[in-house]
């Protein structure tokens, strides 16, 4: 296919921080007198932030009560754990350098507030290469909205439908197809529970960064 510019999701797509995510809720839960959770039970909700997190670790959800009361806790630690153990995905610095090498931009719309979002994407080295970042307080919707992708694609001076998207999550390829986008859905990532990428609707499936430099026919 014919492209323009590559947008991604950050968490789960372009990084893995569920180890970040999961301290923090780990550390959350110690603070309330509960024993630490194994890896296991967060990463796969990693990609939904703090509501996946609180989901885990206390089975709670938005509207419950105490809900906002630990959120706030929750991103409160979580940002001063930010960049402990989280790291690009393996091939990904490889995959984008390509991109870059066809003379098109990268950029990377996500649900995670921009306060977060560029110290993480600065930490690992990304944001000066990212030519457009759009996070969840960017505009008044967040994913599955369009919006997001829509005011990146604007942001680049693009049509929307001259992009594709890549994420991990329903969510993503839900409002890259709203906003007029081709989709991948990227295996590599968190998925989320139960998650059945072939119901998806994405234009694409690929289980690696190499196997998307192949499905955008970058050389």
């Amino acid at each position: 296919m014919r492209f323009d510019a590559v947008l991604f999701d950050l968490d789960g797509t372009l990084v893995d921080s569920a180890p970040d995510l999961a301290g923090a809720a780990n550390e959350l839960r110690a603070q309330h007198g509960r024993p630490p959770l194994p890896y296991e039970a967060y990463r796969p909700l990693a990609g939904s932030g703090a509501r996946g997190m609180l989901s885990a670790a206390f089975g709670l959800a938005p509207g419950d009560e105490n809900y906002l009361t630990l959120r706030e806790a929750f991103l409160g630690l979580y940002q001063r754990r930010l960049l402990q153990a989280s790291s690009v995905f393996a091939a990904v610095p490889t995959m984008l350098a390509r991109i870059e090498a066809s003379g098109r931009p990268w950029g990377v719309v996500t649900n995670k507030a921009l306060y977060l979002a560029e110290p993480l994407l600065t930490g690992l080295a990304l944001r000066h290469r990212a030519a457009v970042l759009v996070g969840g307080d960017s505009t008044p919707h967040t994913k599955p909205h369009p919006a997001p992708l829509l005011h990146a694609a604007g942001r680049l001076g693009l049509d929307a439908a001259r992009c594709v998207y890549v994420g991990d999550d329903a969510r993503d390829v839900q409002a890259g197809r709203a906003a007029g986008m081709a989709t991948v859905a990227a295996a590599w990532g968190y998925l989320g529970p139960d998650a059945r990428l072939d119901d998806w609707g994405a234009s694409g499936i690929v289980d690696s960064p190499d196997d998307l430099l192949k499905w955008l026919d970058l050389p």
